[in-house]
Parts: structure tokens; C-alpha cells; sequence
């Protein structure tokens, strides 16, 4: 079958390599789109610490049942599906009290485990979710969307709360929708317009460009000096936590999505004064999935105003380096695996 395998940091091509067998409990899946996340990217350039060489990436998928044992789920040959693939051990602290998700040996497909990035795949059937109905390149945009959308469940997002994320970002404009599907009223912060515009473009309420004015300022005018209730950060920079600090109400909730890689100095006393509850946020679980898949097949959000472009496998390289070289005016890439 054919693979986009990265060889070493910016080295990435199409290769041949054995299509795979499904094991007992397993399906077989032919992929049909994948989409390009920041982690992919990271293992590209070689900024993931826990990327190994040669990897196939990809953890963001849409896929065709080929063959699959007789289920409880009600799948079989020919649905289009998307799964969950984040593996955890079962074994651990974390996994024994249900928090599958914060396994503390978790593997992750196209990171510490060969990805989706390939004509075909073998997954436990308990990882395959269906689709209901949506098509292939929505369902390679419910992983992502699951990220985001477990982070406002983590914090308890309700229906009048003010929200404010900083970055606008994928997994900031998902986390816009889905606050915005609790009923929240939400605003996004950024420094690049462009990606103000498509927060704008997914409703939300305001935005601030926090390059052109100070978003402390601005947070408190338009909650009337109280701060938001919610903040959630989709950056994983020092500046954008502290900004959520600054800009959350007293009592209020900070979440973290945005993955750092720097240390953050700030007097923690601020977070005793205004008694601030501050969650941080790991991959999703089940019901994520399944709850993502239904607020798409609602309609009440258009996902594939995500998606910046699609690419031919074999044009995966171009897909890679265009994201590496971003400025910010592209949102989401996929790559068209099998779907003829």
C-alpha cells in the first residue's frame, strides 16, 4: 500500500509498505482523508519530543470499513467512520479510575505509534465510531473538534457564560464552537485579523486583536469590568496564560488546550485572590466522539469552513511544508488519502 512516511525532520515521502492484517477484535479500514495536525507538523520539523524515525503521521482520520467482525455498534462493510487514536494501556492509575485519556503510557496514533497516514489500517473495533451520515472530510475534522470540545466540557462551559479564547488557531476556532454549542457567548482573541475574521465567520460574538490593543483593557469593557467567566488558553504560550489570569473573572475558570513549551513566571497569590479554578485538558474521550459527531450532523455548524485546502496523497510534502511555513492564513489541511 502506499504511505506518507517522515523519514527524519523534514524529510517526507510516499512510500510502499505491507498492507496490514486486522487481528482478532480488529477492523480493516481504508482511509479516506486525513487531516494535518500541529503534532504532525511538530514530527515534521522535528519539534516533537516524542516522535521516533521513520514515523507514518496522522491521528486525524475519516476511513471505510473493509472487513469487520460481527459488533455490538452496528458497523459493518462499507460505513464511513472516523476512531478514536489515543491508545492507552489499561493498566495504569489513570486508566483504572476511567481516565483513559491521561493514560500515563498513551500512544498516540502518528507519535509514538505509526499513524493514519496510509491507504489502510487495522483498528479495534471499540475505537471505531460511526459516522451517522456525515461524509468523509467531515469526519476527518471530529478529532480535532473532540480535543476542544473535551476541554469546555472540563470546565463545565454553560449556557450564559462569557468565554473568551485566546488563539484562533484550529483548536481555538473549535473551542469557539464548542462553547458556543453550550449556549455561551464567545469571544476570540489573536494577533492576526485573518483568523479573527473566520472566528467572526463561525459567529462568534467579538474578537480582539491583541497586537493592536491591549486585551486586558478590552476584556473588561465588554464584560462591564467584571472579566469573562471562562478563559480558555489555545496557544501554550507564557503571554496568552497570563492574559487569561488578567482577563478572568474572580471565581472565574481558566482552561488550557494550547501545549507549552516554555516556562511561565507569574506570582501565583493572583490565583489564591481571585480564586481562580484553572483545568488543564489531554486528547478526549468516547463520549467526545460521539457527542462532536452529533452537533455536526445537527447542521447548526458548517466544519468545513475549517479546511484551508486539500491535497492529493502524493502532493502530502507540499501539504506539510505550507503548514511549516504558516503565517497564519491557513486553518486546516487534508489530505485526500483513498477517496477516488
Amino acid at each position: 500500500m502506499k504511505t506518507v512516511l517522515i523519514n527524519k525532520p523534514f524529510e517526507i515521502a510516499v512510500v510502499d509498505t505491507p498492507k496490514p492484517e486486522a487481528k482478532e477484535g480488529e477492523a480493516l479500514l481504508k482511509i479516506m482523508y486525513g487531516g494535518i495536525c500541529g503534532a504532525d507538523v511538530a514530527s515534521y520539523t522535528g519539534n516533537q519530543p516524542f516522535t521516533t524515525y521513520p514515523r507514518i503521521p496522522g491521528h486525524e482520520f475519516s476511513a471505510q470499513i473493509v472487513t469487520i467482525p460481527e459488533n455490538d455498534k452496528g458497523l459493518k462493510a462499507g460505513d464511513i467512520v472516523t476512531c478514536n487514536p489515543y491508545f492507552n494501556c489499561g493498566e495504569c492509575y489513570s486508566c483504572k479510575r476511567g481516565f483513559v485519556n491521561c493514560c500515563t503510557d498513551n500512544k498516540t496514533m502518528g507519535v509514538q505509534r505509526d499513524g493514519s497516514f496510509c491507504e489502510y489500517v487495522s483498528m479495534p473495533v471499540e475505537r471505531i465510531y460511526s459516522g451517522k451520515g456525515l461524509n468523509a472530510k467531515q469526519l476527518a475534522l471530529v478529532e480535532p473538534f473532540t480535543i476542544s470540545y473535551h476541554a469546555v466540557n472540563r470546565g463545565k462551559v454553560q449556557a450564559g457564560d462569557k468565554v473568551l479564547v485566546v488563539g484562533a488557531g484550529p483548536i481555538g476556532l473549535f473551542a469557539l464552537i464548542a462553547a458556543m454549542s453550550k449556549g455561551a457567548e464567545v469571544y476570540v482573541a489573536d494577533v492576526l485579523d485573518g483568523r479573527l475574521d473566520k472566528a467572526l465567520d463561525f459567529g462568534a460574538k467579538g474578537v480582539i486583536n491583541s497586537k493592536k490593543t491591549d486585551i486586558v483593557e478590552e476584556a473588561m469593557k465588554i464584560t462591564n469590568g467584571n472579566g469573562f467567566d471562562v478563559c480558555i488558553e489555545a496557544c501554550g504560550q507564557s503571554v496568552t496564560f497570563l492574559n487569561c489570569i488578567d482577563c478572568a473573572a474572580f471565581a472565574g475558570k481558566i482552561i488550557l488546550i494550547g501545549n507549552g513549551k516554555k516556562e511561565t513566571t507569574f506570582l501565583h497569590s493572583i490565583l489564591l485572590k481571585k480564586e481562580l479554578n484553572v483545568f488543564g485538558s489531554r486528547n478526549s474521550l468516547k463520549s467526545d466522539f460521539e457527542d462532536v459527531i452529533d452537533v455536526i450532523a445537527s447542521g447548526k455548524v458548517d466544519v468545513m469552513k475549517m479546511v484551508s485546502g486539500v491535497y492529493p496523497m502524493d502532493k502530502a510534502d507540499e501539504a506539510f511544508k505550507a503548514l511549516a511555513n504558516n503565517q497564519g492564513d491557513l486553518c486546516k489541511l487534508l489530505v485526500n488519502i483513498g477517496d477516488n
